[in-house]
């Protein structure tokens, strides 16, 4: 691919990419929680879990509380968080500012696009399709789609399959080390968001381009298309 037309490509990752989900999750993660006779926490608590799936946010929770568990605990509690969440998933999650135009863009202009989390697909698919944005995607892959999720890069790539695009024609757009390392080792460009959901700063992760905000986006992908040396 000519420089120029890069990237062929674009995947987002969604939690604290594409949208700002922390509200639905700290609300099903509080209810789970109240169940079990624990104290919630706050939405920027709850920031600082996602990322990895949902059985890595209930063992970073009940840590968290101190408590350790199980892998047939942790699964169990999986399962109760989802029958919680996924009717709740799209109460107050929304698109981060700059986003519907800007993926429109990107459609219009024929730039395949495509969704990798580590959330499970179904929710995933639904949160899109609540939002109006469903169909500017050609691929959704969710952390449950495989039998790996990132920090692996199948995830990505099965994605580019998707959408016949090559690694080195592609971009990953993320928040966290799962979508940088994931990156690097399926040999995409990344570039990351600061605003999103991550345990380590993004600026102490290896990328391609660091945004402040989706206004930035086009700019960092001009700089990306200048030849490297």
């Amino acid at each position: 691919m000519n420089e120029a037309n890069w990237p062929g490509a674009i995947l987002f990752d969604l939690d604290g990419t594409l949208v700002d989900s922390a509200a639905d999750i700290a609300t099903a993660l509080n209810l789970l929680l109240g169940e079990k006779n624990l104290p919630g926490f706050s939405n920027d608590a709850v920031t600082q879990m996602v990322g990895g799936g949902v059985q890595l946010l209930i063992e970073r929770a009940l840590k968290a509380h101190g408590q350790e568990a199980g892998r047939d605990r942790i699964a169990a509690l999986a399962s109760r968080f989802l029958e919680i969440y996924t009717p709740r998933a799209a109460d107050r999650t929304k698109l981060f500012p700059g986003v519907r135009d800007l993926l429109k863009s990107f459609h219009e202009g024929g730039i395949g696009l495509g969704v990798c989390t580590n959330k499970p697909e179904g929710v995933s698919r639904m949160i899109l399709d609540a939002l109006g944005v469903a169909h500017l995607f050609g691929a959704v892959v969710g952390g449950d789609t495989l039998a790996v999720k990132k920090p692996d890069p199948a995830p990505l790539l099965a994605a580019l399959e998707s959408l016949k695009c090559p690694p080195q024609c592609a971009l990953m757009v993320g928040d966290s080390a799962a979508d940088a390392n994931a990156a690097r080792a399926g040999g995409l460009r990344v570039i990351l968001v600061t605003f999103g959901y991550t345990q380590t700063p993004v600026r102490e992760l290896e990328n391609d381009g660091i945004i402040e905000s989706f206004a930035q986006l086009p700019e960092a992908i001009t700089a990306l298309r200048a030849p490297r040396s």
